[in-house]
């Protein structure tokens, strides 16, 4: 790690502010060219315990860049995780207050929910998929802080992953009852089709991302406990939205899940 204690809270400070205020900053890699991934995870960490403290409940953890389609969209070689907050959940069909974002995308998961805590290191597959109490279809709305959206992989680390919204809909089913890497999808935007995926798009399978978190987490000695809420990451590349448009996510066995930008 190359940042202080006091340059870690400082940064947490930027770009929580950042969020809160919908206003985009310049990448902090700009100002600490030597800033590593661990600096970004600390950074990611103090934002955390910074809303915890103002009383905001975390309510899982989300995955990111796990597919091919969104390491090429924004240029980021290596697959990271972020914290769900309570105020970042929106019902199915509800809408999403364009304003308090600053430049918000849409992507295709699927989203795991645990019945039994997960810990690493050495998570697998096996273990993952044994924890899982069901999936479910879900949109992630992702919104860097930073300018232009363009950022290296110590600062969307820092950046809590883009983390922003998510909508969870559809219907929640047992994951023996699927075959995750074959599971078909298609996200629609303004009544027409996007894109089109499947569950292997996530790293060869969905429940490896979730093993990649709680990889991650062990580093901190942390895991993940029974109920938690894991996002998988965007099996497609992820639609830029704007105030009055709408989005659908129809995927095979489990239902559709959409929300509105006002």
């Amino acid at each position: 790690m190359t940042l202080s204690p006091e340059q870690t809270a400082e940064l947490a400070e930027y770009l929580e502010n950042a969020e809160l205020n919908a206003k985009a900053v310049p990448q902090i890699s700009l100002r600490y060219p030597g800033i590593t991934e661990a600096d970004g995870y600390a950074i990611q960490h103090e934002i955390r315990r910074r809303k915890i403290a103002r009383g905001t409940q975390i309510v899982g953890m989300k995955a990111g860049l796990t597919s091919r389609a969104k390491m090429r969209q924004v240029g980021v070689e290596n697959p990271s995780y972020g914290f769900l907050a309570d105020y970042f959940a929106v019902p199915d069909g509800g809408e999403i207050e364009r304003a308090k974002l600053i430049h918000p995308r849409v992507e295709p998961e699927i989203a795991f929910v645990l019945k039994k805590p997960l810990r690493g290191p050495g998570c697998h597959i096996g273990a993952v998929l044994a924890a899982t109490e069901f999936v479910m279809p879900a949109l992630e709305i992702i919104d860097s802080r930073y300018e232009n959206f363009k950022f290296d992989f110590a600062s969307v680390v820092a950046d809590n992953s883009s983390s922003s919204r998510f909508v969870l809909g559809g219907r929640a089913r047992p994951v023996e009852d699927l075959d995750l890497r074959t599971l078909g999808m298609a996200l629609e935007h303004n009544g027409k089709p996007f894109s089109f995926g499947a569950g292997a798009a996530v790293l060869g399978h969905p429940a490896l991302a979730v093993a990649l978190v709680v990889n991650l987490l062990a580093r901190r000695d942390e895991g993940l406990e029974a109920g938690t809420l894991i996002m998988t990451g965007g099996i497609t590349e992820a639609v830029a939205c704007k105030a009055g448009d709408h989005v659908c996510l129809r995927m095979q066995d489990l239902g559709t899940v959409s929300a509105r930008f006002v």
